[in-house]
Formats: C-alpha cells, structure tokens, sequence
C-alpha cells in the first residue's frame, strides 16, 4: 500500500487535508469517488437554454453593477450571439466585481432560473477565457471536500493517482464473468472521468455497472474481512458444555407457559453452540415481546448445570432489575444462586456480591457496565449474556468476554429486528438466530396517530382508562440537542399531570434520577400504587408490567421508528386490550408523515425496521458496534441486495481456495489489510 507521503508531488498541506477524509495512501484517493458530475464539455447558447438545465454557455459581459433594491447583490449580464443572461450573486467578493467588469469574456456554469429579466443564474460558476481555453473533454466530477480542499486540488491529486497506482485485478477474473462486471481499471477510469455522452441521470444512481463492480468489491470485502474473523474465532479454544439434562427440564415444568416453536428452534441452536470448544458468538434476535428472556435462561442453565458461572449484562439499571427479578422468580426454587450488581450499591452490598462471584457461590451474576469493571473477577465464567447489545460499545464485550478462561461463549440478544440485507452484511461475523413468533396469548397493540390539538380527549382517556383499573404511560419527547431540556420537559409534564389528575397517583421516572429512585418508582408502578407514569425514553427497553394497557408518547414525529416499535412494546404485555396513542404536532415534515405511517399501519418488527433502514440508514442498527466494523461507502444494501448475496454466498470459499488474492483485495478496500473486527 503506497502512502501519499512517498509520492512527489504530494505537499504536506494537501496531504494533512485528505487526511480529513480518512485518506492517507494512493488506494483511498482511487476510491474517493464523485458526489456527482457537470457537463463541461459543450457549449450551449441562450438561445438554446431551458429552465431548471444545468448549462455551460459564453459571453461578453454587457453590464455589471452593485444592486441595494431589494437587497444587496451583484448582477451583470452575460450576452452571446443569440440572447443575454443574467448572473446573480448574493454574496460576493471585491475580486468577483473585477472579474465581471463589462468587455469580459467569461465561460460561466449554473442552473437555469426564470427571473425578473428573462432568463438568470445564480451564484454560477465563472471562468475567463482566452484564446486557449478549451472545453472539457469529459464529465467534470465533483468530489465530496472539506475546508482547504478545492475542487481542482482533489482532481489533480486523483490525477496523479491515477498514473502511479496498480489498477490490476486482486481477485480471479471468473468471479466476475458470472455478474457481467467491467473490469477493475476500467470502472476507475470510467468513474473519475466519464465520457462526455454518459447519461448523467444513470451515472449518479450509481446503477451503471462500473458502479456495480466495485459496490460489489467493496461489499465483497466487508465480507471476507467479517468471514476471516468467523473463522479465526472458531481456532480459540473455550469451554464445551454438554445439554442440561436436569435443571432445564425442571424449569420448563415449573412454568405456566409452553415454550413456542420458534423459541424450541432457537433454544436448540444455542445448545449446541454451547457444546462446542470454540467460543459462540451468537445474536438472538426477536421483536417485542417473542419471549428471548426465557431462551437466555435455558442457555444460562447449560453451563450452571455443568459447574460454569453466567454473566448477563443489561444497558440500563431498570433493565438489569427486571432481568434479576425474573431470573430469580424462575431459578430461586432450582437453588441457584444469583448475584446483583450494579453500579448504585452501597459498598457493603458490592463487596459482597464481588465475593460471591469471585469464590463461584454466585453462579449467575445479573448487573450492568459494572460486571465488567476490574474489580470483578469469576471463578469459572462460561457464558456472557448480554441484553441490547447495540448499547455495548465493542471495548466494553471484549472486557465482559476477557472474564473468563478459557474465553467464555457469548449469547447477544435484541429487541430491535435487524432486516436481512444488514444482518448479511454488518453482522456476517456472528450466528444469528430469530424468534419470529409471539407467544399465544399476546394481545394486539392498538396504533392511533392523534394531533395535539386533541389533548383534552387524550387526558379524558387517560382517566377513564387508570379508573377503570389500568395503568398507563405518558412518554415525554426526546429532545437531542439537550438532555436538560429533556429533562424540564419530563418535571413540567409531570407537574401538570398531577394538576390534572388530583384523582390519580402519578408517578415519574427519567434517566438523571438515582438509580435507587428509578428502581423505587418502577416497583410502584409494578405493584399498581402508581396508576399514570410520566416518563423519558428511558422506559424503552425492558420494563414489563402487564397492566399497563394505554401509553401516549408526545411529539411521536421526532422519534426513529425502531424506538417507537420499542416504545410501544411496553403495552400488550396483559390479556386486556391495549393502545399506543402518538401525538403529534401539525405542520409535519414528510419524512415525519412517512415514519408515522409505516408504525402506524404496521406491527411487525421486521417491516418496522426494513423501513427503519431506508428512511434512516446502518447507523440506527449498528449502535456502537460500527465502531469495529467496516462502513460501506459505495455500496447500498437496498440498491445492490443481489451483489450482497453473491458476495456471502462465495467468501468462506475465496478464503479457502485463494488466500493470497483475498490479502490483495483486502489491501486494497480496506485500511488495515487483514485486520479482523472484534466484536
């Protein structure tokens, strides 16, 4: 890999520039593709000029002047041998004044206005011409930039590039034969600089097929680079744990449930993962309510059972709580022993439970970020469970994993559904197992969309339904840009709540309180003494009372639909029917409409999120795991869904057969060739 460093021509400013892009050798600058292109490269003469076409025309400078009516600008007209158009600038510098002195001959490109002289451009570019300017022979790209990088400078770079870089082939030329692809050299050309007659539309869809090529490179590579970490991991030694054939049996006859298909599927998976001697790294999957706690209880089982201890790890306090008390509803009468630790206990409660996990007394320990902190220390750790996973950072499991020895196996849940294409494609790394079926019983979540100018029927309802014996939800609205915004909102709702409903115990919950608060008014909650909780997101995940059966979440526009899907998981959790009411203000953007339509007219996770992926993009899904994981740049996992299913279907056997070849087109996509991803 040639660093930009060594190649003459390079100076250290723009070298220190491309760096803020995250290019640093001539590979990167090669794969620094166009935003989109102008055509330079014809002439167009007024006469000719229709409204809303990018065009390149040239003229004599007829008039120029600095206008204050209506507002300051600078306006001069352009005009050739069949019309005059006018330039408009709003902004401009004294040396833009000189360069649009009448006589001058300038080349100009814009976007065709209508203004109140016929014909405009504003903010156009602008060029002086000469005897020896000459039009462009191809495309012009534009390159995404940052402050001290032109234009022009990217192009030279990229120009230079172009000459010392080995365009060759990484990879053998009949995987592409199949796909129809160009090849490699080609597609750079083609790229950087198209031909004059390419379709401008097509080109900057990015369907054309030298985009195709190397979106299916690039994808190729976040595959092999994911599938060499897969196979890496599978060379690590770690604990085979027989099938429990006592403690599991005797908690599926203690409840008063039956086990769904789909959970008997996936509790099947996990086992024998747990039998193996290589760690397991699998994600369980399920939407809201599909019963993943009692799967992760049946995993903890396998390895208690047979002497090793389990670590499950929650994001939130309130989380972890109902994890613990769940935990120890199911395994208190099998004797197990479970400890509790978070980072909100008195020393003498933390001491102990340090004590019990560290002599192996404790052989489940239930807790948040504070299981992985350095005081911790097992006995015996076997498996690591870690609930919404996306909140971890890719440090903070490796720490949790690094607990046991040899290293324990890993079983990730999330409520979000994660759509196909992205589980291909960020998560090739990991086995990945779904439970997409409700257990029996699950009542059906009412969706209602409802303008705040209808608040006083929404409060009327609120009372009728916590009269009536129920107990509901007030979500405030999450407010990014400042959690202590967020968090007057929740205080004043609150206040108001209580001025409304003299009648009703109004609880409040939010994420600044003392964990020993939250979990106190949660408990209340639970055990029906609080009958309306006003709360922040902060309830998203986790929180399981079945009487809840009516939540309102205000300002619902402003939230992602995945986190709305979450939201209004909270409810339905009982046999009584129940509703999910989103407020909204008016005037809605049609991103907003959109988000609130699919939550709306859906209740399938998966949809939810397929949705999700496309109004939002990767970034919701992956949480902090990006932080680990090759990002796609060229590739759309929507757009090019067929070239990701070639790309995984032939990894694990371009590994195997061409090892050296992959090392290349490794080197070549990636920043650090071969680097595997811990996750």
């Amino acid at each position: 890999m040639t660093n930009l460093v060594d190649i003459k021509g390079f100076s250290k400013p723009l070298i220190a520039n491309l760096q803020k892009l995250g290019i640093s050798n001539i590979q990167g600058l090669l794969l620094h593709l166009p935003l989109r292109y102008i055509d330079e490269t014809r002439i167009t003469a007024i006469r000719d000029f229709r409204l809303g076409d990018d065009v390149q025309c040239e003229g004599e400078i007829a008039h120029a002047e600095v206008s204050y009516k209506p507002r300051k600008a600078l306006i001069a007209r352009l005009q050739d041998a069949s019309g005059q158009l006018t330039l408009r600038f709003l902004h401009f510098y004294p040396s833009q004044i000189a360069q649009l002195a009448v006589g001058r001959h300038l080349r100009v490109y814009g976007e065709i206005r209508h203004g109140f002289f016929g014909y405009e451009m504003v903010h156009p570019q602008c060029k002086n011409v000469g005897e020896s300017t000459q039009v462009a022979e191809t495309l012009t790209p534009i390159y995404p930039t940052t402050a001290g990088l032109t234009q022009i400078n990217i192009r030279k770079a990229i120009a230079l590039a172009l000459k010392v870089a080995d365009l060759g082939e990484t990879l053998p030329a009949n995987i592409y034969k199949g796909l129809r692809l160009p090849a490699f050299n080609t597609c750079i050309a083609a790229l950087h600089s198209p031909a004059p007659d390419a379709n401008l539309n097509v080109l900057e869809s990015k369907t054309t097929p030298e985009w195709r090529r190397l979106a299916f490179d690039e994808l190729l590579a976040q595959q092999l680079s994911m599938r060499k970490h897969y196979i890496k991991r599978r060379s690590i030694d770690a604990p085979a744990i027989a099938a429990s054939h006592l403690l599991a049996p005797q908690l599926l006859n203690n409840l008063a449930f039956k086990l769904t298909n789909a959970q008997q599927k996936v509790v099947a998976e996990i086992s024998h993962d747990l039998m193996q001697a290589h760690p397991m790294q699998r994600l369980l999957q399920g939407d809201v309510g599909s019963g993943k706690t009692i799967v992760a209880c049946l995993a903890a089982l396998q390895a208690i059972e047979h002497g090793w201890q389990v670590a499950l790890m929650a994001p939130t306090e309130i989380l972890a709580e109902q994890h613990f008390k769940k935990f120890e509803t199911w395994l208190k009468p099998l004797h197990i022993n479970i400890a509790w630790l978070t980072g909100s206990q008195s020393k003498k409660e933390r001491e102990l439970a340090l004590t019990n996990i560290a002599n192996g007394h404790a052989q489940l320990a239930v807790g948040t970020h504070a299981l992985f902190q350095e005081a911790v220390n097992f006995k015996k750790l076997g498996l690591a469970i870690i609930d919404e996973q996306h909140r971890f950072g890719v440090q903070q499991r490796l720490a949790l994993r690094k607990k046991g020895e040899p290293e324990p196996h890993q079983l990730m849940m999330t409520a979000t559904p994660i759509p196909r294409t992205l589980s291909m494609s960020y998560f090739a790394d990991l086995d990945v197992s779904v439970i997409d079926e409700l257990p029996p019983g699950r009542t059906a979540v009412v969706t209602k969309l409802v303008s705040d100018e209808r608040r006083d029927e929404i409060l009327q309802r609120v009372r009728e339904a916590c009269m009536a014996g129920s107990q509901a939800y007030w979500v405030c609205p999450l407010i990014e840009e400042s959690e202590a915004l967020q968090l007057q909102t929740a205080n004043d709702t609150f206040a108001h709540m209580q001025a409304t409903f003299p009648e009703l115990k109004v609880g409040l919950v939010h994420g600044r309180m003392k964990s020993a608060e939250k979990q106190a008014v949660m408990a209340k909650f639970e055990a029906g003494e609080i009958q309306l909780l006003v709360a922040t997101t902060v309830i998203e995940v986790g929180v399981d009372v079945p009487n809840a059966s009516l939540m309102i979440i205000e300002h619902a526009e402003r939230m992602g639909l995945s986190q709305l899907h979450q939201l209004r998981g909270r409810v339905g959790r009982g046999s009584a029917k129940s509703t999910c009411i989103l407020l909204y203000q008016n005037k809605l953007s049609e991103a907003a409409r959109a988000r609130l339509k699919v939550i709306f007219e859906n209740t399938d996770g998966f949809i939810i999120a397929q949705a999700d992926l496309q109004l939002r993009g990767p970034g919701e899904f992956l949480g902090t795991r990006q932080s680990g994981v090759p990002m796609l740049k060229i590739a759309d996992l929507e757009r090019d869904a067929d070239l990701l299913e070639v790309a995984k279907n032939i990894a694990d056997s371009l590994i195997k057969e061409y090892p050296k070849a992959v090392e290349a087109h490794l080197a070549r996509w990636m920043s650090h060739a071969g680097e595997l991803v811990k996750v």
